[in-house]
């Protein structure tokens, strides 16, 4: 049988690892520049810290893990013969590998509050597994890149992590990158005046496909879930909003002046915009989205999508928002935050597409020794050590090859020089090195070497 991996994984070459340990090295120094600091939570949680917390839409793509042993044991027959996977699921199976990163950091919270020092900044980057379709950019098995703040109830935290998006974009040199924010009071206050208060989380979730299915796809979802015909013909202005910030906020002020949660939600971002026209961002645009909804039950304030340049067909690469009571889910209340997201898989693809990595990203040896025989590995080795000491990546071919396999080595590797040291050499203790692209070669000492390979 040939050897296969799941469908929605992969497996990584070295050059793919080193281009994702370089994004994810500029995410966590920025991370750390901004105040945040490491955590890192189990790969799988007990099933009743997931379940629950992302919707009906998330419960279905948690990845459930059987009970070890006899599973089945506690299955009566009539439960068997039942088929009720829901009811049976309860019994095979207690827990489940994480879906985000978020809530286990607020379960996170609430286990070790009393050695929390409040507002608790953290930043993790951990894999995350889910039951989803794959396709391009949407994978099953994928790294999450998470900032969060809990504790703090200021805005100045939402600013903090727009900044905190640009100056990541600005350090991959990613342009054209566009940070979307909306506001959850903002849609509870339009399911408000539209008469569909009752279907806030049906309303949100097909708002929140406005891009992928279109106007008609999103009112048959709607009528689908029971919004009536006269909420779907309220909110149709919301369709097309367009014009500036200052124009949309000024619709938004006009459509919600009968909604107190609305009004509320519309004064935030207007602080949020108002810092953000005094601060500017460097390399990123700030977008206000009304249909941004990201259908995740936990959002009670700001939320953002980060979008791809236009010039690549890319769903959202980051995302977050402000999350009021998530503790309280753990019965920790009235413990505010606010975090974001970094998607790792879909940057890569972003910066390989439109060949933003740089030529350095793997940091290749600079030299290979060619092997001889013992003696000769010998005296080359001493020198290898003697360069890793000063930070030169250097190694020994390990077999006593012919020469012709040796440069075909370094060849392939892409290797800029070969050291060569027989009897000659050992004699005067030097090294002969050849340059790969020129094809040169010289005698040198061993502080010619270094200056040479440094």
């Amino acid at each position: 049988m040939k050897p296969s991996i799941p469908k929605g994984t992969r497996d990584f070459s070295p050059i793919e690892v080193a281009k994702r340990n370089y994004i994810m090295n500029i995410i966590k120094d920025q991370f750390q520049l901004f105040g945040f600091h490491p955590i890192e939570t189990p790969s799988f949680e007990n099933s009743d810290t997931l379940m629950g917390k992302y919707g009906e839409e998330g419960d279905r793509l948690i990845f459930k893990i059987l009970n070890s042993g006899d599973y089945l044991n506690k299955v009566d027959d009539a439960l068997y013969t039942s088929k009720d996977s829901h009811k049976i699921i309860s019994k095979i199976s207690e827990k489940a590998l994480r879906y985000d990163l978020t809530v286990p950091f607020a379960r996170y919270v609430v286990q070790h509050q009393n050695d929390i020092d409040f507002p608790f900044k953290r930043y993790q980057i951990q894999p995350v597994w889910r039951a989803d379709r794959p396709q391009k950019g949407r994978f099953r098995e994928f790294f999450q890149c998470d900032a969060d703040v809990v504790g703090s109830t200021s805005l100045w935290q939402e600013v903090d992590f727009i900044h905190l998006y640009d100056m990541v974009f600005t350090k991959l040199n990613l342009e054209g990158v566009t940070i979307k924010i909306n506001n959850r009071k903002i849609l509870s206050g339009i399911a408000e005046v539209i008469g569909a208060k009752d279907k806030l989380i049906d309303f949100t979730v097909a708002l929140d496909k406005l891009d992928k299915i279109g106007e008609d796809g999103v009112k048959k979802e709607m009528q689908a879930k029971g919004i009536s015909e006269e909420a779907i013909k309220n909110v149709k202005p919301l369709f097309d909003f367009t014009g500036d910030t200052a124009e949309k906020i000024t619709k938004l002020r006009d459509l919600l002046a009968s909604s107190e949660e609305g009004m509320q939600g519309v004064e935030e971002l207007q602080f949020i915009f108002n810092a953000i026209k005094e601060i500017p961002l460097q390399n990123t645009t700030l977008d206000l989205d009304v249909t941004l909804a990201r259908g995740l039950n936990y959002y009670t304030g700001a939320i953002f999508e980060v979008s791809a340049p236009d010039t690549v067909k890319m769903g959202s690469i980051g995302g977050g928002g402000r999350y009021d009571d998530l503790t309280g889910i753990f019965g920790m209340k009235d413990i505010s935050g606010v975090g974001i997201s970094f998607g790792l898989d879909r940057i890569y693809l972003v910066l390989e597409e439109l060949d933003l990595f740089p030529e350095t990203v793997a940091k290749p040896t600079k030299a290979l020794f060619i092997n001889f025989g013992e003696a000769e590995a010998l005296y080359c080795l001493k020198a290898v050590k003697l360069f890793r000491n000063e930070g030169i990546t250097t190694e020994l071919y390990p077999d006593a090859a012919k020469m012709k396999k040796q440069m075909g080595y370094a060849n392939k590797r892409k290797i800029p020089f070969v050291v060569l040291a027989g009897t000659t050499e050992m004699s005067n203790s030097t090294f002969t090195v050849k340059n790969m692209q020129s094809g040169t070669q010289e005698e040198v000492s061993f502080e010619d070497l270094k200056t040479l390979l440094q």
